[in-house]
């Protein structure tokens, strides 16, 4: 009994964040019968708030968010996994990126997680209170404001939400945010997206300023009310039958100029190994195995898991038991913005939406929304050098 390996993680508490992360720790341990791993898990909320370098110092193995990478890589709080992973392995990882996953974990050099999961914001609906309704799929935004007149439409409203959508109506009007130093984004596409997006928010349940996507998921599919979300972080298991009431269809996003669909911001999470771990070969050593395609395809999606190697997600039995969620909504994963990751974007990420959702439900000036948020943008810069 000496010679047993324990280790620790912490994930997130969903079925998509906690089961997966049980079930290939299992698989696992049968595997190496010398190895025992106990997962923990958060809120969705401290999943996107809580310092990783405090849970290092508690866990050997992180499930994590990318914009954490660039404190990452300034605290050293978790291991650079490409000086225990091999050329051949990492290869693999990063030809087969759903989107920029792979990608978004690197940093400084390094690569600071295994991209397990990969999310984007993207549409999903309820066929049958469409055709009730006689409404078809939005193609366009006048659209989708038609069915939100009718009360159809759901959207996730906490500041978190709001903050990524902002980006995703910036980004579809033709301009990245945060690609200069003391500007979030220019003048007349920052009030142009406000302004379609106080449009949308005005027609929607003030309840959905409370929900995160789950809870917009949860609503959908418990009551017959909504019948659409325009964009949420997809969620492949609703779309599987009997895990929910009624089973969402995932979808592309809308156009706003009749040629690109909307270009949402990238999610996911990764697999970190703490560098304070006393196994750090073992722990990489089931990071790896998480993130194989073998895995990936088989133990990790059919207990909940929603992979991040593009293997799985054109597997046909993938889609065969997820009504094609993957391959409808790839396309929209694969042109996903890449949000910043310098040390110090988390504390904008805190705060910025906040300053959004209050213009959303309260209206105001556009402007002073956007001198609000640049001076904290500003202000998360100076971090950097902190």
């Amino acid at each position: 009994m000496s010679d047993k390996i324990n280790l620790k993680g912490i994930t997130w508490n969903h079925s998509r964040g906690f089961v997966p992360m049980v079930a290939t720790a299992q698989r696992f341990s049968e595997l190496n019968p010398s190895v025992e791993i106990t997962w923990e898990k958060r809120s969705l909320q401290q999943f996107a708030d809580f310092s990783i370098q405090e849970l290092a110092q508690r866990f050997d193995l992180l499930v994590i968010d990318h914009p954490w990478a660039g404190f990452a890589a300034k605290t050293e709080s978790i291991l650079p996994l490409d000086t225990y992973l091999t050329k051949a392995y990492l290869d693999d990882q990063r030809v087969n990126t759903v989107g920029h996953s792979f990608e978004s974990y690197s940093y400084d050099g390094h690569q600071w997680a295994l991209p397990i999961d990969a999310a984007t914001p993207v549409a999903s609906s309820r066929p049958d209170l469409l055709e009730k309704h006689g409404f078809e799929l939005p193609e366009s935004f006048a659209d989708l404001l038609k069915l939100a007149d009718k009360g159809l439409v759901a959207f996730a409203g906490i500041p978190i939400d709001v903050l990524m959508n902002f980006y995703t109506f910036c980004c579809s009007l033709g301009e990245d945010p945060c690609q200069l130093e003391d500007l979030i984004v220019s003048r007349y596409i920052g009030v142009k997206a406000l302004q379609m997006y106080r449009e949308l928010a005005s027609k929607i349940h003030p309840d959905n300023f409370k929900r995160n996507p789950i809870q917009v998921y949860e609503a959908m599919t418990l009551g017959d009310d909504l019948a659409y979300c325009p964009f949420a972080y997809g969620y492949s298991n609703y779309s599987r039958n009997g895990y929910a009431r009624k089973p969402l269809h995932f979808h592309d996003m809308i156009s706003l100029d009749g040629e690109t669909n909307l270009r949402s911001t990238l999610g996911g999470t990764g697999l970190a190994v703490s560098s304070g771990s006393k196994n750090i070969e073992m722990a990489v050593k089931y990071a790896a195995y998480v993130a194989s395609p073998a895995c990936q395809q088989s133990v990790f999606f059919e207990n909940g898991g929603q992979p991040g190697h593009l293997s799985a997600w054109t597997a046909p039995d993938v889609n065969a038991k997820s009504n094609n969620f993957f391959a409808n909504t790839l396309p929209a994963l694969q042109r996903a913005f890449l949000r910043p990751r310098y040390h110090g974007h988390m504390f904008f990420q805190d705060h910025a939406g906040d300053i959004v959702r209050d213009y959303l439900m309260n209206g105001g000036s556009e402007l002073l929304v956007l001198e609000q948020m640049n001076k904290l943008y500003v202000e998360s810069r100076s971090l950097i050098l902190s």
